[in-house]
């Protein structure tokens, strides 16, 4: 009796002497700031585009190489124990930003790093109800995350060329999707429907080892924005209600910093990680000219961290001053944005790690990966 309990305290010791937070790997909870995020050894980056893939194309009525030009910008979540990547892929079409067509593409993995692709996209501009808000620059930058249920969320900015607008849709096996239009068409009787809008990050929660869309306050909530990020809920995932202040105008929950990485923007990144002592907010910062942090390039894009109250998901508590994912790989500095670009869109929990999947300059899709349970600097 006596041996079998020093056994068991020496068994408790130990865990908690390697593992972080004095807890099991069994009873993980994630805390602020996620990370370290590391590069893994000789594998990024994991999707570039291809000139091969050939779809017919029902807004041009014709075949199209519909990802020669960039591969980028990539989503993420789990299905049937593998990661599944969406991502934006553009045409050869045009030359630069925001010029070419832009569709979303599926690939999948059962390590993280070795990608199938499907040949075809699965969110386009299609001859729907949706062609009005998408034609003709397509769908762009998806985030994708999924309800306890099963169902997969996903979304993506429409371009039309005239004006962004986030879109939202939904599918059961990640290849047919229904399309929802734009979220906020419908709230305060559409007066922020042509409001420039992007970037949504829902609050998700790990459960069960896996990140799930979660409810608070009884209701779902996501932050958004390019510049400026605000707030929005949502009864049913479709209709989203932006969150508005005192004076009636859309409520600003986090902005640039002068002197910092974030100092031209804070635009939202992948779904957002509710934890009992707060949400985190994965983002993009943008280096302004002359008015940003002097370390990093102008106009580089780097990865950045807030925390906002558990229970007021629109009260910021902090954000790190300095970025934990900077531009250094010569990808990350070429293709269609040589200043710099780690764009961060799609996290995942997978067998006891966190996978981040970013954008490298509007061109390539790589990884970085936050071993909780680890203190070695190779992942691969």
């Amino acid at each position: 009796m006596k041996k079998s309990i020093i056994i068991s305290v020496l068994s408790g010791l130990l865990i908690t002497f390697f593992c972080p937070f004095g807890v099991s790997q069994n009873h993980y909870k994630p805390t602020f700031p996620l990370g370290e995020f590391i590069r893994p050894d000789g594998v990024n980056p994991i999707l570039s585009p291809d000139s091969t893939s050939v779809f017919f194309c029902p807004m041009n009525n014709k075949n199209v190489r519909w990802e020669e030009g960039d591969a980028f910008n990539p989503g993420a979540v789990l299905k049937d124990g593998k990661i599944c990547i969406l991502y934006r892929a553009e045409d050869n079409s045009a030359v630069g930003i925001s010029t070419r067509v832009s569709r979303v593409a599926l690939a999948e993995s059962t390590d993280g790093f070795t990608m199938t692709k499907r040949n075809s996209p699965v969110v386009f501009p299609d001859n729907d109800n949706n062609k009005h808000y998408e034609w003709p620059g397509g769908c762009e930058d998806p985030r994708v995350s999924v309800t306890e249920d099963g169902t997969f969320v996903i979304f993506y900015t429409a371009w039309n060329r005239e004006k962004a607008r986030l879109c939202v849709a939904t599918s059961k096996d990640l290849i047919l999707w229904q399309k929802h239009g734009p979220v906020f068409a419908k709230a305060y009787d559409g007066r922020f429907l042509n409001t420039w809008s992007k970037a949504s990050s829902i609050l998700t929660t790990l459960k069960n080892d896996k990140l799930v869309i979660k409810k608070l306050n009884g209701k779902y909530f996501m932050y958004w924005g390019e510049y400026v990020i605000y707030g929005a809920t949502s009864d049913d995932l479709k209709n989203w209600t932006p969150v508005l202040d005192a004076g009636n105008e859309l409520k600003v929950l986090m902005s640039p910093r002068k002197g910092y990485f974030d100092s031209d923007l804070t635009e939202c990144g992948p779904p957002a990680v509710w934890t009992e002592t707060g949400a985190i907010l994965l983002y993009n910062g943008k280096n302004k000219a002359g008015e940003g942090d002097a370390n990093y390039a102008v106009n580089a894009y780097c990865a950045g961290q807030a925390l906002f109250d558990a229970k007021d998901p629109t009260k910021l508590i902090q954000r790190l001053d300095k970025p934990f994912l900077i531009p250094q790989e010569d990808f990350e500095k070429s293709g269609q944005y040589p200043s710099g670009t780690v764009f961060i869109e799609g996290l995942v929990y997978f067998k006891s790690k966190w996978f981040l999947y970013y954008g490298c300059a509007d061109s390539r899709v790589s990884v970085a990966i936050f071993d909780p349970f680890s203190s070695k600097k190779s992942l691969r």
